[in-house]
């Protein structure tokens, strides 16, 4: 695709679907140019380097997240949801734990939801500082939580381009981290009953009681 039929939107839309499939690492102009039968010197025509593509992307999908109305719902419906809906970007993006670990990450996309979410706490009575520190509070909870399942997507990409086939790789790893847990009377009781596999099946269920539980303490807080 010659650079005068490119676009901008186009180059940001493709660099995300790229992310999703190979991650951080696998992003360069290059692999870019060629999912846009381009060549990589027309990407350079419209971004001009790496980063730059990375906080454009970044941004673009930070936009896509839904602002609920606060004069429709209370202020603790509308944390629950901006909470759940930046869970689910961060595990339909797992790249996104990365960037924010090596990126400063800013624009008119992130700024929108970060005004609104002040907002939200804003509406429940927390002023200034306050609300400052409960949306770092919930925002810092959500991308622990997503760390997990940002760590297990790098890995299954490495493992499977290595040939080794990521189940067998945690069958495996389960089964030492097993044998290790069985030494240790709290590990290995809850090993012996339903509750890790109780865990394992429902990882949103304990996304769930963790952040009500930490809304719940922001509320206490309100008092």
């Amino acid at each position: 695709m010659p650079r005068d039929t490119l676009t901008r939107n186009q180059i940001v839309h493709t660099a995300v679907e790229l992310l999703d499939a190979e991650g951080l690492e696998g992003l360069n102009m290059r692999a870019l140019g060629k999912r846009l039968n381009s060549a990589a010197t027309a990407v350079y025509w419209h971004v001009k380097n790496k980063d730059k593509l990375v906080l454009l992307a970044t941004d673009q999908v930070w936009g896509e997240l839904p602002l609920p109305d606060l004069d429709a719902v209370d202020w603790r419906t509308a944390a629950t949801a901006m909470a759940a809906d930046l869970y689910g970007m961060f595990t339909r993006h797992p790249w996104l734990v990365q960037v924010l670990a090596a990126h400063v990450v800013y624009g008119e996309g992130k700024a929108r939801h970060d005004d609104h979410h002040l907002a939200a706490y804003e509406a429940a009575g927390f002023t200034g500082t306050q609300a400052d520190q409960a949306v770092a509070a919930v925002f810092t909870y959500v991308l622990g939580n997503a760390a997990g399942a940002a760590a297990t997507s790098s890995l299954t990409r490495k493992l499977n381009g290595d040939g080794t086939t990521a189940e067998q790789h945690f069958q495996d790893a389960m089964t030492k981290a097993q044998e290790i847990a069985m030494r240790y009377p709290r590990l290995r009781a809850r090993l012996e009953t339903a509750a890790a596999t109780d865990y394992a099946a429902s990882p949103d269920k304990t996304f769930e009681f963790g952040l009500q539980s930490l809304l719940d303490g922001l509320e206490r807080r309100l008092a």
